[in-house]
């Protein structure tokens, strides 16, 4: 597990999207890029935070910012969860935890009680050249697209 600081170089990644497409973070460089990693689709928080990134993903885009969720869940389950809450946003299918594993945020974690395996909720802001220009450790799903815009 690597520990990632601000202006270290984003590692780079490819995997697939929602719709089975090969994306990769190269394919971004030129523009700022929100890459928020959240545990899981269809869950309370994940949701909340997805659908404030959706109500101002169009501020977002006028100011060229792109915005990629990351989960471990499926393709399938990203379409559902995009179909579902009408996310206007890609969402990147990590299935093998090769993406979460490089931003350090695959951590074991406890609920009730019992410790697990599970995505640490991050976002990573990272600039034009490909650098992590802020990381937000402590997300508040309410107001995500709110923390990212006082950072930029």
């Amino acid at each position: 597990m690597s520990t990632l600081s601000q202006g270290d170089k984003a590692p780079n990644f490819t995997s697939k999207d929602q719709n089975g497409n090969t994306i990769s973070l190269d394919q971004f460089k030129g523009k700022k890029v929100v890459l928020y990693f959240y545990p899981k689709d269809n869950t309370p928080g994940c949701t909340t935070e997805a659908c404030d990134f959706r109500d101002n993903y169009q501020g977002l885009k006028a100011k060229g910012i792109e915005v990629l969720g990351v989960s471990v869940d499926d393709e399938k389950s990203h379409q559902k969860f995009i179909t579902k809450y009408d996310l206007p946003f890609t969402l990147i299918a990590d299935t093998d935890k090769a993406i979460v594993e490089a931003y350090g945020v695959w951590a074991e974690k406890s609920m009730y009680g019992k410790k697990y395996m599970g995505t640490n909720r991050t976002t990573f802001i990272i600039d034009e050249q490909g650098n992590i220009a802020h990381i937000i450790l402590k997300v508040d799903t309410k107001a995500a697209t709110a923390q990212v815009l006082a950072l930029i």
